[in-house]
């Protein structure tokens, strides 16, 4: 059974007021999707503001969630830098704390072409005795991972699995296929929240939807619904998922970083699962009114009464 499969919300990082971290609360969050049913946590990636994070910062998170999960799922963990050393560096220590996996991106800043990204992934394996997923984000790093290279490193055992937030489906299924026509060495999982039902369909071994950190059982019932074969009711829950999603639409004008996770927040806040949507320093928070909003269609998918 590989490690990445089913339902594995990347983790919010919650924060206090003066812009620490908020420790309560992200043990109440991982309680929360733990409780929800989930397969399995990411901390530290888009969605956990990882960039904002000092290099302590990072360490703390790991440990917390780790110590919280207690073994009950297991903890995948982001390490996002500029070069392979520097990311190896932060997957030796997710390692010693007891991460199950990290989840690597190509090299940030560093112009790097194909073939020296193909290395880079081989690199960072190399100094590990945990598993490596890689992330195609290319929103945030410097090109889209590519289909070949990612079932090669599959093919040579440097990665176990690919977390796909590139939001381009037909490259998705272009993967899935070629993956499977290889013999499946990877594990295939997609971060588009509003799209999992039909990603399941074509074969996607599982999600990595921020909006899980909102609504965990919604996404467990939709991926059990999948594992049956009642494509109905997995359509279904998506859809009612969707009219969840909504939230990530009510901040406007805001950044890239701001907005989804912000409604994300203010929704997790407004369930008792973190104590505020506070953001990280420059980002502010939701206005009341933006909250408010939020905690409306909280309230009409169900979740909130």
């Amino acid at each position: 059974m590989s490690i990445l499969r089913g339902v594995v919300p990347p983790v919010l990082t919650p924060f206090h007021a003066d812009g620490s971290l908020d420790l309560a609360s992200l043990d109440s969050l991982v309680e929360h999707l733990i409780g929800g049913g989930v397969h399995g946590l990411f901390v530290l990636g888009s969605s956990g503001q990882v960039a904002y994070l000092t290099d302590a910062e990072r360490d703390t998170v790991v440990e917390r969630v780790i110590a919280t999960a207690a073994g009950r799922v297991p903890v995948m963990v982001g390490t996002p830098d500029l070069t392979a050393r520097r990311v190896l560096d932060h997957a030796r220590r997710a390692q010693a704390l007891g991460a199950s996996a990290v989840v690597v991106t190509a090299p940030l800043y560093a112009l790097n072409n194909s073939a020296e990204i193909a290395d880079h992934f081989r690199l960072v394996a190399a100094g590990l005795d945990i598993p490596v997923i890689a992330y195609d984000v290319p929103v945030r790093g410097p090109a889209k991972l590519g289909r070949d290279m990612l079932v090669q490193l599959g093919r040579e055992g440097v990665i176990a699995g690919v977390k796909d937030s590139s939001g381009d489906d037909v490259a998705f299924r272009r993967l899935v296929d070629a993956n499977r026509a290889a013999g499946s060495p990877l594990s295939v999982s997609t971060g588009h929240e509003v799209m999992c039902d039909g990603m399941f369909l074509l074969g996607a071994d599982g999600c990595v939807p921020g909006l899980a950190n909102v609504d965990p059982a919604g996404y467990v019932r939709l991926f059990e619904a999948a594992e049956r074969g009642d494509w109905e009711a997995a359509r279904a829950e998506q859809d009612r998922i969707n009219r969840l999603f909504e939230i990530a639409f009510v901040p406007q004008g805001r950044s890239g970083d701001a907005g989804g996770i912000g409604a994300f927040k203010a929704a997790c806040a407004a369930l008792g699962v973190i104590a505020s949507g506070t953001m990280p320093a420059p980002i502010e928070a939701l206005s009341a009114e933006e909250v408010a909003d939020v905690e409306a269609i909280v309230r009409e998918a169900g979740l909130l009464r």
